[in-house]
């Protein structure tokens, strides 16, 4: 009875100490110097080395600037998960430290990662160039500089389709959009664009505001010549439909 009970004591020990463990190659990552316009990415690898799969609840970032992404399915015990963590430098120029936050099953329940850099300009970083380093480096073409959507109604979420061809030497990534109006998006995230290709770029419009509207875009990218401007317009109506019957209602209709 003696031996059995002991047993009994030593799986239930065991049992208590199944979990999954989050082993991390590192958990703080510098990205030095950063081209303004970029998405400075870095992938956090890690290994569970428990006996209990590790399932990622959730991945927070300590501002809105940085995007988190992580592996979603279950990590098996000696198998590798990764969290990534993105920081948009479009418009941040300067030093930035920021955390994000890993909630998991795991030993260690909340696992904070950081990452850290210094954003340059375009201006500073063309300088530290050679000339061959410029020669090398990707270069922006738009095939026009502006769209009018024409008469929208609000609440209208039109897209406008442009061009955009890498006739430098290195891959082109594009980074993100600003304007005045915070109205304009990408409808899909854009990929990488080799050199000598062309994509086609589908921005999503907004613009609630009633009436004549012209909105000036920036596109951001690693392109150290500077970043790419467009303008987008559009007349907007607050129902097409309630316009349309409108102007029929002014016109004669004789009495019958």
């Amino acid at each position: 009875m003696k031996k059995f009970l002991t047993l009994c004591l030593l799986l239930l020990a065991g049992a208590s100490h199944a979990q999954g463990v989050m082993q991390f190659t590192t958990d703080n990552h510098d990205f030095g110097n950063v081209p303004e316009g970029t998405m400075a990415t870095y992938e956090f690898k890690f290994r569970n080395t428990g006996n209990q799969p590790v399932v990622i609840a959730n991945v927070q970032a300590s501002c809105g600037c940085t995007t988190p992404d992580w592996t979603k399915t279950p990590v098996l015990p000696g198998k590798m998960g990764v969290i990534r963590a993105m920081y948009n430098s479009a418009g941040r120029p300067g030093v930035f430290n920021k955390t994000v936050t890993v909630t998991s099953n795991a030993a260690e329940a909340s696992k904070v990662l950081s990452i850290k850099g210094s954003v340059l300009t375009k201006e500073q970083i063309k300088p530290t160039l050679t000339a061959t380093q410029l020669a090398q480096s990707p270069h922006l073409v738009l095939d026009r500089s502006t769209h009018d959507f024409g008469k929208m109604e609000a609440g209208q979420q039109p897209v406008a389709r442009f061009t955009v061809k890498n006739t430098g030497k290195t891959e082109l990534v594009l980074g993100a959009l600003t304007s005045g109006c915070y109205c304009v998006g990408y409808k899909t995230n854009p990929a990488p664009i080799a050199p000598g290709q062309s994509e086609v770029v589908e921005l999503l419009y907004t613009q609630r505001q009633l009436g004549q509207v012209s909105d000036a875009v920036t596109i951001t990218s690693n392109d150290v010549n500077g970043d790419a401007k467009i303008t987008l317009s559009a007349t907007i109506v607050r129902d097409l439909t309630g316009t349309s019957m409108m102007k029929e209602s002014t016109t004669s209709v004789p009495f019958k």
